[in-house]
């Protein structure tokens, strides 16, 4: 099974076509200095292009700069919280302000982990075994109807925030308190043991999947943003897996009402299974970010891939 393409792109040659462009990032997320740092390589990025673009930090100042008829559209680079839960989009559809990524249900769905996982259940896609557990939930319970090892998680959050690996049932504990530190349900899946996989999204289009490989046990926030010794494989499988995988992600990235551009986590067992984990419609944009490294495996490189997110904002998904 080969990846499907996409619906052509809309394409901008000039920069004055975007008009003035806020880039949105910051925010009161846990994810926030990955966030500024994103924005920071957005902005040069647009710079560089010629596009007339200025940061603003936070939904507050967002509110205020539309209010003041500053922008005429928004590239979306919050990650976390209100720039990938739908308070932004809905805020931007109310406002008629064009702005890049998924639309408010894709957002809102995704950032969910528990209610992406029911979406993919119903449409037949894999997804490891879980619980939901809600506070004051019966964690051991639980854990022996998945069965160890698994994986422990707060349902809202990303960058591997509040994620612990649990091999024991006297780990258990300490995992679930430190997921409880944040919003949300806790989330409780079965540890699938192999390779950890992603797959970029473009404009409808799956791109190479990257095999991380950390230093460590596993992809760790620490691996993900500080380390310099995580290895990358781009293209990550042989041609078919490749294909195979990469449509599987496309499919989930669809299914889960997400569009524009983003990345779809998976996991691939010893037995080549492939086990969908999660989408993120914002996805980093730093040094040691996934999608630009994917993006740069079939020759586009980072200025280009701004644009081309950019131009998410356009067309019939960015018009209003």
């Amino acid at each position: 099974m080969s990846a499907p393409a996409g619906p052509a792109r809309e394409r901008i040659t000039a920069a004055s076509d975007f008009g003035r462009v806020a880039v949105l990032l910051g925010g009161d997320s846990s994810e926030r200095a990955v966030s500024l740092d994103s924005g920071r390589n957005v902005l040069e990025a647009l710079t560089r292009r010629g596009v007339k673009a200025e940061a603003v930090d936070g939904v507050g100042a967002l509110v205020a700069a539309l209010a003041a008829r500053r922008f005429d559209r928004v590239f979306n680079i919050m990650h976390g919280g209100a720039g990938e839960n739908g308070v932004v989009q809905g805020l931007l559809e109310a406002l008629a302000v064009p702005y890049t990524g998924s639309r408010v249900l894709g957002a809102a769905l995704t950032l969910d982990k528990v209610r992406t996982k029911q979406v993919w259940i119903a449409a037949g896609l894999p997804t490891p075994r879980y619980e939901r557990l809600a506070p004051g939930g019966d964690v051991q319970a639980a854990a022996a109807r998945i069965g160890l090892p698994l994986i422990v998680k707060p349902s809202l959050e990303g960058s591997s925030v509040g994620v612990s690996r649990v091999f024991a049932a006297a780990e258990l504990p300490a995992a679930a308190e430190l997921a409880r530190r944040y919003a949300g349900e806790l989330l409780m899946e079965t540890l699938i043991e192999g390779g950890e996989f992603t797959v970029g999204i473009l404009q409808g289009e799956a791109l190479p999947s990257i095999r991380i490989v950390p230093a460590g046990a596993y992809y760790d926030y620490h691996a993900k943003y500080v380390a310099e010794d995580t290895q990358y494989l781009c293209p990550g499988l042989e041609p078919a897996a490749d294909a195979e995988l990469r449509a599987l992600a496309l499919a989930a990235f669809e299914a889960a009402g997400a569009g524009g551009w983003g990345r779809v986590d998976v996991m691939r067992d010893e037995r080549g299974g492939n086990w969908l984990l999660e989408v993120n419609t914002t996805p980093g944009m730093t040094s040691h970010s996934l999608v630009p490294k994917a993006a740069r495996a079939v020759g586009i490189e980072f200025d280009e891939l701004v644009w081309r997110i950019l131009e998410t904002s356009v067309g019939p998904r960015g018009a209003r």
